[in-house]
């Protein structure tokens, strides 16, 4: 039983000030990971002294314990890089190490495709209804939302790339409107910008999709539809491979649904780019 069902189940029981942070806690979770005491307790009305109260009625010595907890919950731990680096180190003459990599992938890839692929429609649906789509990615999970943007660019123009260059990620968020979507990809442990823009889509009415590794992840709690990527790896660094193959059949759907206007311009689009010189053509043999 995880602690917003212990919360409810306990919830009666609780005095009035617990409760009413009780209901801060189980609509806000991620404000109880991300945030601190005194923003929890502005937010919920509350005193530092009656969280701390709270947290252990619930059987923790304090609010940072229940934090932690919370945070456990998510998938928030703290990841060993060093640990897993020192680890592969000591198989330096191990010729099997590229093998495993590419038969991780291998199954990352059929997990993702099991765990997603009725999703994956459901999110077409989604952002094909969307008057604009937003789509954000940070550090490791850039690529993912750098190469949904590049391709889907090619048949639709309303697609914009979130990425916060020059401090900008405030004033990109402000093009957020009711009714656009918004695709965010971060895996544990999370961006804290990732988060930011999930909440500002949130804010802004728009329909959020994550990408993401849990269920349990503070994206997919924020979210309409969660599409989960596997992100396993004999590296000391988590895999994004499979992030970036989900987003590529998000596309190749979207494309197969959108009709003989989006041959049209994908054609018009690779014609540019080979005419404006980005796509070099191949020389040509004489005679």
């Amino acid at each position: 039983m995880n602690i917003r069902e212990q919360i409810r189940q306990r919830f009666a029981e609780l005095s009035p000030a617990l409760q009413q942070v009780a209901r801060h806690v189980i609509d806000h979770p991620n404000d109880v990971v991300t945030g601190s005491m005194r923003n929890v307790g502005t937010q919920s009305g509350s005193t530092p002294a009656t969280l701390v109260r709270f947290a252990q009625t619930l059987g923790f010595e304090g609010w940072n314990q229940l934090k932690a907890a919370f945070a456990a919950e998510m998938g928030l731990g703290p990841k060993a890089y060093g640990e897993r680096a020192r680890s592969l180190v000591s198989r330096a003459s191990d010729r099997s190490l590229t093998a495993e990599m590419f038969e991780v992938q291998r199954l990352n890839l059929e997990a993702t495709q099991q765990q997603s692929e009725e999703v994956l429609l459901r999110a077409c649906a989604i952002i094909e209804k969307a008057p604009a789509v937003h789509a954000a990615g940070f550090r490791a999970c850039f690529p993912i939302a750098h190469s949904f943007v590049y391709v889907y660019r090619l048949f639709r123009n309303s697609v914009h790339l979130v990425d916060g260059q020059g401090g900008s990620l405030e004033m990109q968020q402000r093009a957020f409107a009711r009714g656009d979507t918004v695709l965010v990809a971060s895996f544990s442990p999370y961006s804290r910008e990732a988060l930011q823009v999930a909440q500002a889509a949130k804010t802004a009415g728009c329909k959020l999709i994550a990408l993401t590794d849990s269920a349990a992840s503070p994206l997919s709690l924020l979210a309409h539809e969660t599409l989960l990527f596997t992100i396993h790896s004999p590296s000391f660094f988590p895999s994004v491979a499979a992030g970036v193959a989900l987003t590529e059949a998000l596309v190749e759907l979207l494309a197969s649904r959108a009709g003989k206007g989006a041959v049209k311009r994908i054609n018009g689009a690779e014609r540019d780019l080979f005419e404006s010189g980005a796509y070099l053509e191949a020389p040509r043999v004489r005679g």
